[in-house]
C-alpha cells in the first residue's frame, strides 16, 4: 500500500522543495497524508478537464507542474473555478500536488528534457544554469549549452517543433531564418525574464515560452546592435513542460511499484484554434 505521505516524501526527494523560487507554491493543496493512493494521474495543469479525467480514472493524486493556489485565494465558493475544483478532488478523494519551479532546477526537469531531445549530452559540463539555485551551482532556472553540430535558425525551429506537442500557435521565431546557431539558452515556460541575462544574449538563440511584445522587441533591437544575437524561438507554454511529464512517470513507478501511473494525454494550452491570416510572414 502507498500512502500519500509517502509520495509526498518521494516527489520532495526527485524535486526539493528548497529549489523552489520564493514567490511559488509548490506541494500539496489538498488530500488527507494518510489516505492509500493505488493511481497517479500527472498533467501539466490543475484544470476542470485534467481533475475530471483523475476522478474518472479512480486516482487518488493527481500531480501537476502548475500550482492551482499560485495566487491567493479568499473564498473557496464552487462559483469560482478553484472552488470548484477543490470541492471536487476533496469529493472524489483525490489529492493535488503540485512540483513547479522545484522541478524546473533539477537535470531532469522540463528545460533539461527539451535538450535532451535536442541531442546535448547531460551533465554540468555540457549544461550550465542561467540563473542557479543558492545551494547548488550545477542547478536553476533555464540552461545554456551547444548543439552537437552548427544548424541554421529555422533548422533549430523545425527541430523544436517536431519535439514539442503541436499546439494551435505552434512556433515563431525572431531572426534571420540562415543564421547559424550552436549555442542555445533554453528555459521552458514563461521565460521573458531571462531576456537581459548576460548568458541568454551571449547564446545564439534563445528558445522559451510566452514572449510578450515589448520585452521581445527590445530584446531583438538590441541584438541588432550585437550581430543578430540572440534569435528568439517561442513555443507555447504547455508544450515546452509537457515533454517533462513521462520522466517523472517513470520516477514515481521505479519508486512505488505497486502504483498505477498515467500521463494526461489532454492538451490543456488555452487556445482552440486560429486564424491564417492573407500576407502572413510563412
Amino acid at each position: 500500500m502507498t500512502t500519500l505521505r509517502e509520495l509526498q516524501a518521494t516527489v520532495e526527494t526527485l524535486f526539493p522543495a528548497r529549489g523552489a523560487e520564493s514567490w511559488d507554491a509548490i506541494g500539496t493543496a489538498t488530500g488527507d497524508p494518510d489516505a492509500e493512493v493505488t493511481r497517479a494521474l500527472l498533467a501539466v495543469d490543475p484544470v476542470a478537464a485534467t481533475v475530471g479525467e483523475a476522478l474518472e480514472w479512480g486516482a487518488g493524486l493527481l500531480l501537476t507542474h502548475h500550482p492551482l493556489l499560485l495566487r491567493g485565494v479568499t473564498s473557496v465558493a464552487e462559483d469560482r473555478y478553484k472552488g470548484r475544483l477543490i470541492a471536487r478532488l476533496i469529493r472524489g478523494g483525490c489529492a493535488l500536488l503540485a512540483a513547479h519551479t522545484n522541478a524546473d532546477v533539477v537535470e531532469s526537469g522540463p528545460t533539461g528534457v527539451i535538450l535532451d531531445r535536442l541531442g546535448v549530452p547531460a551533465g554540468p559540463e555540457h549544461r550550465i544554469p542561467i540563473k542557479p539555485t543558492a545551494d547548488d551551482p550545477d542547478r536553476g532556472i533555464g540552461l545554456v549549452a551547444e548543439l552537437p553540430a552548427t544548424v541554421t535558425l529555422r533548422e533549430f525551429a523545425e527541430r523544436v517543433a517536431e519535439i514539442l506537442p503541436a499546439t494551435v500557435g505552434g512556433v515563431r521565431v525572431a531572426g534571420d531564418p540562415d543564421q547559424p546557431v550552436r549555442r542555445i539558452a533554453v528555459c521552458s515556460g514563461a521565460g521573458d525574464s531571462l531576456l537581459g541575462d548576460p548568458m541568454v544574449r551571449g547564446a545564439d538563440v534563445y528558445l522559451t515560452s510566452d514572449l510578450r511584445h515589448h520585452p521581445a522587441s527590445e530584446a531583438r533591437e538590441q541584438a541588432l546592435l550585437d550581430g543578430g544575437r540572440p534569435a528568439l524561438v517561442d513555443t507555447a507554454h504547455w508544450a515546452s513542460e509537457r515533454l517533462w511529464l513521462e520522466g517523472a512517470a517513470e520516477r514515481l513507478r521505479a519508486a512505488h511499484p505497486d502504483l498505477e501511473v498515467r500521463v494526461s494525454d489532454l492538451r490543456t494550452d488555452p487556445f482552440d484554434f486560429r486564424i491564417d491570416q492573407k500576407g502572413a510572414p510563412a
